[in-house]
């Protein structure tokens, strides 16, 4: 039955544009801070039942933006960037329902959510997020189809579940063209468009070490890297992955140094066995590749600065993948500039007397030249006296004094700092080398995990001959005095403690990984591999063009078929209606495309008056249904009736 009330916003499309707010709102609310993201929630919660009886005062609307927009932009700190834009989003997305009231809102509030999914992938493209994100497109498309509904007045209710389906079945129509498109549209190098920052950094490493910087990054047990390793791969022990390399300190902080950039980068001579491998890097917003140690060429779309540190043109903002090959140096920048050699023994003055009073005492006992015996002093002394610990005070002034005469505790954010005061105030270069140690073989697949909490500091000494040889002081500390490590905070109260947990997170990340590879990665030389089987791999970028052009025109051919069946055979009174006319047509009677209904009726009728009655009185009722309101009108009993109708 019809009713012609187009403006007037029923329960049911309310219920379906609220749902379709929510539901868009989803995916972006994880890529959020957690304080926000509650916040968030909790006012479109409010703001959807405040207004149900009529839309809010707009004072009070504009009370409740200022406050969210003001609440937005303190979390990240008075930035801008595109995880602001995003929150903003969030934001005004959760005050919206406050002014639903008509059809025209419903629809506005619904076209409004549709960017929400869209924004989730700026800040993330995995497969969680594109499942909730085509969630939410259904579930608006299954509130515009009921807004149509409702503005139609036809009040025949209609299940979610069925409603939801005839949006699927429209969606699937179009999934060739989708399908064509991500696999044969030629891919780009690079975009077409900047995405802008963003204003806070995702957990990686950085070109600084500060106190207490690294603890939120060693609580994080997202993935950093996966490797695949081309044949053995080598122990875990010896998984030094380099990442920045800071080389200046200013009595608390210790920093990349800037202005070395433009050096050639240092020589060094491989020795034992070479590393092939391949690794994948989640995205940083940090132009650094971390590398195995050392990185034995610079692949192709990086550069290597003079410590070896490679460098992407750009900041990683999705996942790359690059093919490496490691060796360990037999000697490593052995002629040192005077320059830079001033640089590495640099300390600021008037910090940590005590350290340096102690390496002043080691060098006149060891004398001049003998930097190697000092550096293995300092390591038997953290051996015999050091524990390893996460349950450390900030320092204050005196960092290096503190840890190594006070606490005689920490972890390698610590030990490193330390120990490289300790060996330049002794006269031996020295900097601090950031990055991850080690990783953890995936059960489901050949490769390596390497997590957040992986990461690690450790320091590169001068020494004459071999040059900056690495040297850990952190992997010194006995393993009795190791009191306090990550692994013992998962196991004591994480989800890892439990039995058979460890598997379903190889699993989930062996998923994660086949997502990274088939879709995340898929890029040039990809769409050229799969096309290879039937020779096109050479077609170029018009070749290609022209491929694409030929799938997507076969599949709107498709969709346009679907969609005639589907109009035929979808309505029992349109298919009558249909069949009837073409009763007529097999008499050479059949209407004109552009004949309208009842033209077409007086047309047969004048022809054929035996028929002209009852078929003018159908033609009337079926108008009626078709295009005003049916006054009673029942569609089963009209299209029974047009069935039964045959020319005399």
């Amino acid at each position: 039955m019809r009713r012609a009330e187009p403006a007037t916003l029923t329960a049911a499309g309310r219920a379906w544009a609220l749902a379709a707010t929510g539901a868009c709102l989803l995916p972006l609310l994880p890529r959020l801070p957690g304080l926000l993201a509650a916040v968030t929630v909790a006012v479109a919660l409010a703001t959807a039942c405040l207004s149900r009886g009529a839309p809010l005062r707009a004072w009070l609307r504009t009370l409740l933006a200022l406050g969210l927009v003001a609440a937005v932009l303190a979390i990240y700190r008075f930035g801008l960037g595109r995880d602001v834009a995003c929150a903003l989003l969030a934001a005004m997305l959760a005050l919206k329902p406050a002014e639903l009231g008509s059809m025209r809102d419903a629809r506005s509030l619904v076209g409004f959510a549709l960017f929400a999914p869209f924004a989730t992938f700026l800040l993330d493209q995995g497969p969680l997020s594109l499942l909730l994100g085509m969630a939410g497109a259904i579930v608006a498309l299954g509130a515009l189809h009921q807004l149509a509904d409702d503005e139609s007045g036809d009040l025949a209710p209609v299940a979610p579940a069925r409603r939801l389906g005839a949006v699927l079945r429209l969606a699937a129509i179009g999934l060739p063209l989708a399908l064509a498109a991500f696999w044969l549209f030629p891919r780009i190098p690079s975009p077409l468009w900047g995405v802008p920052d963003r204003v806070l950094s995702l957990p990686g490493l950085s070109d600084e070490m500060e106190p207490g910087q690294w603890l939120d990054m060693m609580n994080d047990e997202r993935p950093a890297l996966r490797v695949s390793f081309q044949g053995e791969a080598p122990p875990p022990s010896q998984m030094y992955w380099r990442g920045p390399v800071l080389l200046d300190f200013d009595g608390r902080t210790w920093r990349r140094a800037r202005d070395t950039r433009a050096l050639p980068p240092a020589a060094a001579t491989p020795a034992g066995p070479a590393w092939d491998y391949l690794v994948e890097i989640e995205p940083t917003e940090r132009a650094t590749v971390v590398a195995l140690e050392l990185p034995q060429a610079t692949p192709a779309g990086t550069t290597q600065s003079w410590d070896l540190v490679l460098e992407a043109p750009a900041p990683l903002t999705s996942v790359t993948r690059w093919r490496m090959q490691a060796r360990r140096p037999a000697s490593f920048e052995p002629e040192l500039p005077e320059a830079l050699r001033r640089r590495a023994l640099q300390l600021p003055p008037g910090y940590n007397p005590r350290t340096v009073a102690l390496a002043r005492q080691w060098r006149a006992d060891n004398g001049p030249g003998n930097d190697a015996a000092i550096v293995e002093r300092a390591m038997r002394m953290i051996r015999a006296e050091f524990g390893y610990t996460l349950s450390t005070p900030l320092p204050g002034r005196h960092s290096a004094d503190e840890f190594l005469f006070d606490w005689k505790q920490g972890f390698c954010e610590h030990f490193s700092s330390a120990f490289v005061i300790l060996m330049r105030a002794a006269g031996i270069p020295a900097r601090v080398v950031t990055g991850y140690a080690g990783g953890r073989r995936n059960a489901f697949g050949d490769y390596w995990v390497v997590r957040n909490e992986d990461a690690h500091a450790w320091a590169e000494v001068w020494l004459e001959g071999p040059g900056w040889v690495r040297v850990d002081p952190t992997a010194a500390v006995a393993p009795e005095r190791i009191y306090d490590t990550i692994d013992d905070r998962i196991a004591g109260g994480g989800f890892t403690a439990l039995p058979g947990i460890v598997p379903m997170f190889d699993l989930g990340d062996w998923l994660r990984r086949g997502w990274n590879d088939l879709v995340l990665g898929f890029d040039a030389a990809r769409q050229a591999a799969i096309l290879r089987p039937v020779g096109l791999e050479r077609t170029g970028a018009r070749g290609l063009i022209a491929l694409f052009a030929l799938a997507a025109g076969l599949a709107v051919a498709w969709m346009l078929w679907l969609a005639a069946r589907a109009e035929r055979s979808g309505d029992p009174v349109l298919r009558a209606w249909r069949r009837l006319g073409g009763r007529y047509a097999r008499l050479d009677l059949a209407r004109a495309p552009h004949e309208p209904a009842l033209h077409w009726v007086e047309r047969v009728a004048r022809l054929r008056p035996r028929d002209a009655d009852a078929l003018r009185a159908l033609g009337r009722r079926f108008v009626r249904w078709r295009y005003g309101p049916a006054a009673g009108e029942d569609p089963r009993q009209l299209a029974l009736d047009l069935r039964r109708h045959r020319p005399r």
